[in-house]
C-alpha cells in the first residue's frame, strides 16, 4: 500500500508509492483508485495529460471555472518540478494560502489537488510532467492567478523563470477575488 500524507491545506493529499526495486531495476503502481476511496475521494478520471517543460520553465498557477472544474492528480515521470496548488475555494478558512512540494522520479510520490485550487509548476530538471483530470479540458473555462503575484509569495525555486505570455496577464488573486465574488 502506498503511504498517503496530509499537507496544512485539507483536501490536498501527497502519495507516495511503495517501489519495488532489483537488480533490472524497479516496479511500482503510479495509481490505484482504492488509495483516494480510502480518504473519501471517489474521482471519475476522463483525461490524461502528459507536458515536457526544460529547466526554468514556470507552468501556471491555472484551473477550470464550473461547470468544467477538474480534479487533477499530479506526478513526473522523469526530471523534478516543485508543484504548486493555491486555495481559491469560496469560503475556505485556507483561502489564498498555498502549498508546494517537490515532486521527481526519486520518491515517485504524487499529489492529489481537489477541485477548488489553483495549480502550477516550476521546472527544476527538464521534466516529464503527467496528471489524470476528473474533467475534460475546457478552453471557455479556463482561467489563472498570476503566477509571481506578490501577495503569495510563492519562491518558485528558479532564478529567470521561462513564462508563457498567458501565464504572465493572469490576475492577481486579489483581483480574482473581487472577479468572483469570494472564490471558486
Amino acid at each position: 500500500m502506498a503511504e498517503l500524507r496530509s499537507t496544512p491545506i485539507a483536501g490536498l493529499i501527497e502519495i507516495f508509492p511503495r517501489v519495488f526495486p532489483d537488480s533490472r531495476g524497479y516496479f511500482f503502481e503510479s495509481f490505484r483508485q482504492d488509495w483516494l476511496q480510502s480518504q473519501g475521494i471517489n474521482e471519475n478520471w476522463v483525461q490524461d495529460n502528459q507536458s515536457f517543460s526544460q529547466k526554468g520553465t514556470v507552468r501556471g498557477l491555472h484551473f477550470q471555472h464550473t461547470p468544467y472544474a477538474q480534479a487533477k492528480l499530479v506526478r513526473v515521470v522523469s526530471g523534478k518540478v516543485l508543484d504548486v496548488v493555491v486555495d481559491l475555494r469560496k469560503g475556505s478558512p485556507t483561502f489564498g494560502k498555498h502549498f508546494s512540494t517537490v515532486l521527481d522520479t526519486e520518491k515517485n510520490n504524487l499529489l492529489y489537488v481537489p477541485v477548488g485550487f489553483g495549480h502550477g509548476f516550476s521546472v527544476l530538471e527538464d521534466a516529464i510532467f503527467v496528471y489524470k483530470c476528473s474533467n475534460y479540458y475546457n478552453k471557455s473555462a479556463e482561467g489563472g492567478i498570476l503566477w509571481n503575484d506578490p501577495k503569495l509569495g510563492i519562491d518558485w525555486g528558479v532564478a529567470e523563470p521561462i513564462i508563457s505570455d498567458k501565464d504572465k496577464v493572469w490576475p492577481t488573486l486579489e483581483e480574482f477575488n473581487i472577479e468572483t465574488g469570494g472564490g471558486l
